[in-house]
């Protein structure tokens, strides 16, 4: 999944649950302003802020590591 798509996904789902940004900050411990600037496209979120928004709106998110090609 690319992540403009993961932005979309996530957002998609907290407007679903009717979950505010300020209601997803506090039950998923990521700041407010990380997670605007998340669901805006201008941040940079790490694997763990990933993890802790897909746990507070139920959310399985998984990651594929693939290895580079030599050629």
């Amino acid at each position: 999944m690319h992540s403009q798509q993961l932005v979309e996904t996530i957002k998609a789902r907290r407007e679903m649950l009717n979950v505010t940004q300020e209601m997803l900050a506090a039950l998923s411990g990521v700041g407010l302003r990380t997670l605007k600037q998340f669901e805006s496209g201008k941040g940079n979120p790490t694997l763990d802020t990933l993890q802790k928004l897909g746990d507070a709106l139920g959310m399985e998110i998984t990651f594929t590591v693939k290895e580079a090609s030599t050629k």
